[in-house]
């Protein structure tokens, strides 16, 4: 079995309201999965069903090989976007409380909370409470109780709202390392660059249906457009740049480089790129030759975009 969880045909509503309709995603086992969407699309509903806080209307949920069982909580770890630890309990008291309710015993719930603990640096807030942390402290306390039970399935729902630029790393380094050591991760965020760094394969719905998903770097490869960013030190600039838009199809570039240089954008349409550079390295020194590959965010925009259009 290669995949970990298969969504099946999820259709939910709420009244006359469709917020899933007929959605099914696959993701592979040891991999980081990203569910993207715009605000209102259906992820947060996705993602209720698959922790049981609610049930679809029809299509089911199959969890390493067998429908999702109210059991399975045990195996789950779940991160929500609105953070639910209780203000006036210590931190101790509740990381233990809410380790047994994931079915670990007190003794096992100390030693797990003890090496996190360590390792976050954080011992010292064990008798604070979350009311006395701020936000993002209180975030890192949110996040070891959503990984202390080894869950083999980890939900993050905006996981670095609240961080700033170090704790998100140390935070984005952890979630690296929970795959590598054998658990799956369900990501949902709206940070196009986390998704770059972290995502092995991606789904994108939109108003409440799935438009897109796959492996992130095949997806790439489905959107480019054979476009390529050229940096050239040239005499007479300009004279060089229409000669050369009188062969290729080219455009403007926001490439910054020196001053001296020129930068223009070439879409090859019917030409190789060995053709293109030939014909550049009689024209000039080439100082930047890249290809233009769409970033996620790009992709999200364009496949949204046409969806709307469609």
């Amino acid at each position: 079995m290669n995949n970990i969880l298969i969504a099946e045909n999820i259709v939910k509503k709420y009244g006359d309201y469709t917020a899933l309709n007929n959605v099914s995603i696959s993701i592979p086992k040891q991999s980081i999965f990203g569910l993207l969407g715009p605000n209102g699309a259906g992820k947060t509903s996705l993602i209720r069903i698959i922790n049981q806080i609610t049930l679809p209307d029809s299509g089911q949920i199959i969890l390493d090989g067998k429908p999702l069982h109210p059991d399975d909580v045990a195996h789950i770890g779940y991160l929500p976007e609105e953070r639910g630890l209780y203000k006036s309990m210590k931190v101790g008291e509740q990381a233990i409380y809410l380790a047994q309710l994931k079915g670990m015993t007190k003794n096992d719930a100390k030693k797990a909370l003890k090496y996190w603990f360590e390792k976050f640096e954080i011992t010292s807030w064990w008798n604070k409470k979350i009311e006395e942390l701020s936000k993002g402290m209180a975030q890192k306390i949110q996040f070891v109780t959503t990984v202390m039970h080894q869950p083999k399935l980890l939900i993050f729902d905006e996981p670095f709202s609240g961080f700033d630029p170090v704790n998100a790393n140390l935070i984005k380094d952890e979630i690296l390392a929970l795959r590598e050591q054998g658990a799956t991760v369900i990501f949902s965020t709206h940070r196009m660059e986390s998704v770059e760094e972290l995502c092995d394969n991606i789904a994108l719905i939109n108003k409440s249906n799935k438009i897109l998903d796959g492996k992130l770097s095949d997806i790439k490869k489905s959107f480019r457009s054979n476009s390529f960013e050229i940096g050239l030190e040239c005499n007479n600039s300009q004279a060089i740049y229409n000669e050369i838009a009188n062969t290729f199809d080219c455009a403007e570039s926001n490439l910054k480089l020196l001053d001296d240089t020129l930068t223009f954008n070439v879409k090859l349409n019917d030409k190789a790129p060995n053709e293109l550079l030939n014909y550049l390295s009689q024209k000039g020194n080439i100082i930047h030759f890249a290809e233009q590959i769409p970033s996620v965010n790009d992709i999200f925009i364009q496949a949204v975009s046409n969806k709307t259009n469609n």
